[in-house]
């Protein structure tokens, strides 16, 4: 079994209690930045990894959104949620280093908590940079490296614990992004550099 259908099989497993066991991240983290990011949106979207569909209701209404999801369950669990909000959302099955989307073809690709587990950043960047327009919008959120030691040893340490399922603690796509064909515009951390919001600007 390779890591991309183990993380599968483990999303799919998660789904159901994913939204529940995220809570208290949501509350001190996540929550806070998702609403300042997800309101820079514009016009046809894309959000990579859309999982639950928790960002859903921060979209801006005038968002043409399209979500993609390698995991049926965590779709699912999206598709009940948009039509609970009455959220028009295109949903799809489908990775994100191969987006179904012709070159240029949209205004804002969002990725939350989902650069973390792929298993190549660049190529995924690469992907993001090839279907966003010139001067389209990148809009980044993940668990990154910390500025302190600490947290940085335990990261060591959890890094050794997932990496069977492609999942990674000490991953910093920021820095990435100059050589994938982004400028950076915005940059937001959590104390200790737990999270990092990015928002850049496809070159």
């Amino acid at each position: 079994m390779t890591a991309e259908d183990e993380q599968r099989r483990l999303w799919n497993r998660a789904a159901g209690a994913y939204d529940r066991a995220m809570q208290p991240l949501e509350r001190r983290w996540l929550g806070p930045e998702r609403t300042r990011l997800l309101a820079r949106a514009r016009g046809r979207t894309l959000e990579a990894g859309i999982g639950t569909g928790v960002n859903l209701p921060l979209y801006p209404d005038t968002v043409e959104l399209t979500g993609v999801d390698s995991s049926p369950a965590m779709l699912a669990v999206a598709g009940r949620r948009a039509s609970e909000l009455g959220r028009a959302a295109d949903l799809r099955l489908g990775v994100a280093d191969s987006l179904d989307e012709a070159d240029a073809a949209l205004d804002t690709v969002v990725a939350t908590l989902l650069l973390c587990s792929v298993p190549d950043v660049a190529r995924t960047l690469g992907e993001f940079a090839r279907v966003l327009r010139p001067g389209g919008r990148l809009l980044l959120l993940d668990h990154v490296e910390s500025s302190w030691a600490p947290v940085r040893g335990a990261q060591r340490l959890a890094d050794a614990m997932t990496a069977h399922t492609g999942e990674c603690w000490r991953r910093r796509p920021l820095l990435t992004l100059a050589a994938s064909g982004f400028v950076v515009e915005d940059v937001r951390a959590s104390r200790g550099r737990l999270v990092e919001a990015v928002v850049a600007r496809r070159a």
